[in-house]
């Protein structure tokens, strides 16, 4: 998300901290620049007018044009004032009250409703609550079999309505369900119409009535850009929203709802919805986000994925096996599973401060997803003697892995001669400790990620990966060798 922005603020800022000094000019130049990308981000007008008249009031004071490092001052006083638009301070969900506590999702039809209340009831069991599924959309013949269908793949238990019911009978009758099997949470799952419309919103007024939600939370398509600000106003002015969802945040690289929502309807965003699957539902956090766009990283975000993905005692286990030596192939292909759950190497490397440019210099490089399925397929196709004693590969062993995996067999000695290379490394690396053996050289702080993640300078690709390509260490040596005789 907000890609496109980020690049280009990231343009505009360097411009202005590579001046010695600033004068009035050059600001106003720089904050022209920021107010041109704000508005191709597709963010309110209104909201680009009074962001852009807030940093130019504070730029223009003494502290900064006299400044020893104005161009910081200025970079500062912008994130400040877009933590300050994002929402202030993150907010998560009101859930105190007698049990159980209600939360109302609303909002079009195509929004993601019923899969937000799947993602919040992973969320909500995650922080040792009891959700309860209550699908309540009697209008969409398969919203009521799509919501069960993911409370079934979660283990979450979901009422069980049918499209000849009430909403308000269906939401009471959830309720007394829940409080007879001792569930505390309960996500009501509403209709929506593809615009608004008078019913719509009376049922979802008798809803609210009947239940007294101590949450009602309105999902949103980001990609619909500033419609999904102006349909929020109409939803919150009838139902007085607690909170915003915005979903298919990973596909909207300009971020214009996001920006906006807060500024023009009052309401904080919560969550984001960054992809299809369950778990991919994030807290919004807007000191983070305002950093991301500013190039700053998000590392807080980066420790809690690793964190949400890797089991402490697993990784000091591991950790152990490195400095003894004895990390093998499969220690490696549960690595890479791992790695596989934090998301994209792309996606990292934007939360690590000062990565940004190395995410760049490695431009049309293969990212490691194809390349780590490929190894992975070559590591199954060895026994399990062979994953743990990878010494005992000869040539037929190869041959037949080879095969088995439909690679040829430059490919597996590839493999082979990485590993072997990342062992010696990894051994060192873990020799003055530190979690799961990779440790963080430059952090904040000194601060050192979870098990498998490197930091600035130390982030290490999956054995054949390097941020020159994929070619072994062997046939880059041909290559030299016939430009030689050549």
């Amino acid at each position: 998300m907000f890609d496109s922005l980020a690049d280009r603020l990231q343009s505009v800022f360097k411009k202005i901290r590579g001046h010695g000094r600033l004068d009035e000019k050059s600001i106003q130049e720089g904050l022209r620049e920021v107010r041109l990308a704000l508005l191709e981000a597709d963010v309110n007008f209104k909201v680009v007018k009074d962001f852009v008249d807030r940093v130019r009031e504070r730029a223009m004071g003494q502290d900064v044009l006299g400044s020893l490092t104005p161009g910081q001052q200025v970079v500062k006083i912008v994130h400040d004032e877009m933590v300050d638009l994002l929402g202030g301070e993150h907010l998560g969900l009101q859930l105190q009250g007698k049990p159980p506590v209600v939360i109302m999702l609303v909002g079009l039809q195509g929004s993601g409703k019923t899969t937000t209340a799947a993602k919040l009831a992973l969320h909500l069991r995650r922080v040792k609550r009891s959700p309860y599924l209550v699908p309540a959309d009697v209008y969409r013949p398969a919203a009521i079999d799509q919501l069960h269908k993911l409370a079934s793949q979660l283990d979450v238990p979901a009422f069980a309505s049918t499209a000849q019911m009430r909403p308000v009978d269906i939401c009471l009758q959830a309720r007394d369900e829940a409080i007879r099997e001792g569930l505390d949470v309960l996500l009501v799952d509403t209709a929506g119409r593809l615009h608004i419309d008078e019913l719509l919103m009376e049922e979802l007024v008798a809803v609210k009535q009947a239940m007294n939600p101590q949450e009602i939370l309105f999902v949103a398509d980001a990609m619909t850009g500033q419609d999904a600000v102006n349909v929020a106003v109409k939803f919150d002015e009838l139902l007085d929203l607690s909170g915003i969802v915005l979903t298919k945040m990973e596909g909207d690289a300009r971020g214009g709802a996001a920006l906006s929502i807060k500024s023009v309807t009052g309401k904080p965003i919560k969550f984001v919805g960054m992809g299809e699957k369950v778990s991919d539902l994030e807290a919004f956090h807007p000191d983070r986000v305002a950093s991301r766009i500013l190039g700053m990283g998000d590392i807080l975000s980066l420790i809690e994925k690793a964190q949400g993905s890797i089991d402490q005692d697993e990784a000091e286990a591991l950790q152990k096996k490195m400095q003894k030596a004895e990390f093998n192939l499969e220690d490696f292909r549960t690595q890479m599973r791992r790695l596989r759950k934090l998301g994209s190497l792309e996606g990292m490397l934007k939360l690590i401060p000062g990565m940004g440019d190395l995410r760049k210099q490695l431009g049309e490089m293969k990212m490691p997803e194809k390349e780590m399925g490929r190894m992975e397929a070559i590591i199954n196709s060895m026994t399990p003697t062979e994953r743990k004693n990878p010494k005992l590969m000869n040539a037929n062993r190869k041959l037949r892995v080879a095969k088995g995996s439909g690679v040829k067999v430059q490919d597996v000695n590839a493999l082979l001669k990485n590993f072997e290379q990342m062992q010696k490394m990894m051994k060192k690396m873990t020799s003055g400790g530190g979690l799961g053996g990779m440790k963080m050289p430059s952090g904040p702080g000194g601060m050192s990620l979870p098990g498998g993640m490197g930091g600035p300078g130390g982030l290490t690709l999956p054995a054949g990966m390097s941020k020159h390509g994929t070619k072994s260490a062997t046939k880059k040596k041909k290559e030299r060798r016939k430009k030689k005789r050549r």
